[in-house]
C-alpha cells in the first residue's frame, strides 16, 4: 500500500493540483509523523494548528504557485511572524518575531504550507545539530549518531518521511553535510543563482539557500521553485516543470569529470578517508565512466585555504548581534567565535576576504578543463551524538574538518555542488558522494546525479519510514 509519504515531492505537487490529494489531509499526515517521531529532533517548533488552517484556506481556492499545498518548514534561522524563532540558541529562547523574513513570505506566496521550524545548530555556525536549547537532530538510520549540520533538522525530516522536501541554507556545507550524513539529496546552488539566499547578502558571500530532497528529480523541482521566489513571479512559477527538474529527467551528454580525494585541508588537519567513503567514490567514478563520461584524476593542489577560511568563519560569527547578557547564554563555542571575530583587526579581515576571492579565481581556473568534479561527500561515518562536546574550540573546529573536509571550499569558490547517496555500507547505512559544477552549472549536476541514481536503483528507507 502506498502511503502519502511514499509519494515523491513531484507526485505530491501534481496530485495536489489535480485535486486527487487534499492539502489538509497531506498536512495532517505529516504532522502526525512529526509528533510520532519527535525524538529524532528534526523540529524546533511545530505549528500544527496554523498549518491546518492554512491548508484549509488553500483548499477553498484555485491552485496557484509552484508549491501549492506542499508541506514545508523553515530552518530555525528564518523568522516567521508570530512563531518562536530561536536560531538554535538560548539567547533567543523568547523571541517571537512580528514580521517574517523574505524567504518565509515568498514560500507562502508560492503556496507552501509551513508545518514549523526545522532544528539547526546555534546560529548555524557548526556542522553538527546539537544545540543546548533542545534535543539533538539524530540520524534516523542510527539514532545514537548525530545528523550533521547545520541544516540537520531539515535533512532528518526528509530522510524520515516527516516532510516531502525541505529548504536549507549552506555556508560551509550546511545542506550537504547533513544530507550526506542521513542519505538524502542536498544541493548547494551557485552564488547568485537564487533571488533569496543568494550569498550576496553578506560580505563573505558564503551562505546560500538550497533544496534537500529524497531524489534528484525532487531537488530539481524544488530548485525551480526557489528560483521563482522573486517579486511578481509567484503565480507564473512552473507548477510541474522547469529547467532544473527537466535536467534531472534527461541523461547528460558525454562530459569530462575530474575525480579527486584531495581536500584543501590535507596539509593542515588529520584527514583520513573512511574505506566506505572511498568505495562509494570509486563506485561513482566507475558508473560515470560506464555511462560514457571521461573520468580522470583532477590535478588539484590547493594552497593557503585553511588560514583564509578561519578568518571568514570568525568574521561571520562577529556579525551576530549579541549583547553582553546574550554572551552569557550562548554556547562556549559560539562565545569564543564571536569574541575572536570581533577582535579581528581590519587588515586581517580585509586580507581574508581578498584571499577568498583569489582562492575562488584559482579554483574555477583549476577546474575549468572539466564539466564537473567528483569528490567524497564526507571523510568519516556519522559521528555519535556528543562527539564534539567537551573540547576546546580549536579542537572542535578540527574535528568538524576531519568529518567534512570537502564542503566549505565550495562555498568560498561560489560553485554549485550536489551530494547524493550511491550505496550502502557494510552496516546498512547510505554513503554519499559530491559532484561540484562550474559557476551556474546546476543543470549539469542534476543530470549527472540522476544518472548515478538510476544506476544505483532504489535504496531502502531508514527503519522509521515504515512505522
Amino acid at each position: 500500500m502506498t502511503r502519502l509519504h511514499d509519494l515523491s515531492l513531484v507526485d505530491q505537487a501534481r496530485a495536489l493540483r489535480d485535486g486527487s490529494l487534499d492539502p489538509g489531509a497531506l498536512a495532517a499526515h505529516y504532522l502526525d509523523r512529526i509528533e510520532r517521531f519527535a525524538d529524532l529532533g528534526a523540529f524546533a517548533e511545530v505549528t500544527g494548528a496554523a498549518a491546518l488552517e492554512r491548508a484549509s484556506t488553500l483548499a477553498a481556492a484555485a491552485p496557484a504557485g509552484a508549491l501549492w499545498g506542499v508541506p514545508s518548514a523553515e530552518k530555525d534561522l528564518v523568522a516567521r511572524a508570530g512563531v518562536p524563532t530561536r536560531y538554535g540558541s538560548r539567547a533567543r529562547a523568547d523571541v517571537i518575531p512580528r514580521t517574517s523574513d523574505a524567504l518565509a513570505e515568498a514560500m507562502d506566496a508560492a503556496g507552501a504550507v509551513s508545518l514549523g521550524k526545522t532544528s539547526t545548530s546555534e546560529f548555524g555556525l557548526t556542522g553538527f545539530t546539537e544545540p543546548l536549547i533542545h534535543a539533538p537532530a539524530r540520524d534516523p538510520w542510527r539514532t545514537e549518531a548525530g545528523a550533521g549540520g547545520s541544516s540537520g533538522g531539515a535533512a532528518v525530516a526528509v530522510a524520515a518521511g516527516l516532510l516531502p522536501a525541505a529548504v536549507g541554507s549552506d555556508g560551509g556545507g550546511s545542506i550537504r553535510i547533513p544530507s550526506a550524513t542521513v542519505g538524502v539529496v542536498g544541493l548547494k546552488p551557485s552564488r547568485g543563482r537564487l533571488p533569496l539566499g543568494s550569498g550576496f547578502d553578506s560580505p563573505d558571500g558564503l551562505s546560500v539557500t538550497g533544496p534537500i530532497a529524497r531524489t534528484v528529480e525532487d531537488a530539481g523541482f524544488l530548485l525551480d521553485a526557489l528560483v521563482g521566489l522573486a517579486p511578481f513571479r509567484y503565480a507564473t512559477a512552473a507548477p510541474g516543470g522547469g529547467p532544473f527538474v527537466d535536467a534531472a529527467r534527461r541523461p547528460a551528454e558525454a562530459l569530462r569529470i575530474g575525480a579527486t580525494t584531495v581536500s584543501p585541508w590535507d596539509d593542515d588537519e588529520n584527514i583520513v578517508l573512511d574505506p566506505a567513503a572511498r568505495r562509494a567514490f570509486d563506485t561513482a567514478a566507475a558508473w560515470l565512466s560506464d555511462a560514457g563520461h571521461g573520468v580522470a584524476e583532477a590535478d588539484w593542489h590547493p594552497v593557503g585555504y585553511p588560514e583564509l577560511f578561519r578568518v571568514l568563519w570568525r568574521a561571520s560569527a562577529a556579525r551576530i548581534p549579541l549583547t553582553d547578557a546574550d554572551m552569557e547564554l550562548v554556547e562556549p563555542l559560539t562565545a569564543w567565535l564571536v569574541a575572536e571575530g570581533r577582535a579581528l583587526p581590519a587588515p586581517d579581515l580585509l586580507g581574508g576576504l581578498t584571499e577568498a576571492r583569489a582562492f575562488e579565481r584559482r579554483t574555477i581556473s583549476d577546474f575549468s578543463h572539466v564539466d564537473a568534479v567528483l569528490t567524497p561527500a564526507l571523510a568519516q561515518s556519522p559521528r555519535p551524538v556528543g562527539w564534539y562536546a567537551g573540547h576546546d574550540p580549536e579542537r572542535t573546529f578540527a574535528m568538524q574538518v576531519e568529518y567534512a573536509p570537502y564542503s566549505s571550499f565550495v562555498n568560498v569558490a561560489g560553485l554549485p555542488a550536489l551530494t547524493l547517496p550511491v550505496e550502502m555500507d557494510a552496516t546498512g547505512h547510505p554513503v554519499s558522494v559530491q559532484l561540484i559544477g562550474r559557476p551556474g552549472g546546476e543543470a549539469t549536476l542534476l543530470s549527472l546525479g540522476a544518472e548515478l541514481e538510476a544506476r544505483r536503483g532504489p535504496l531502502p528507507h531508514p527503519p522509521v519510514w515504515d512505522v
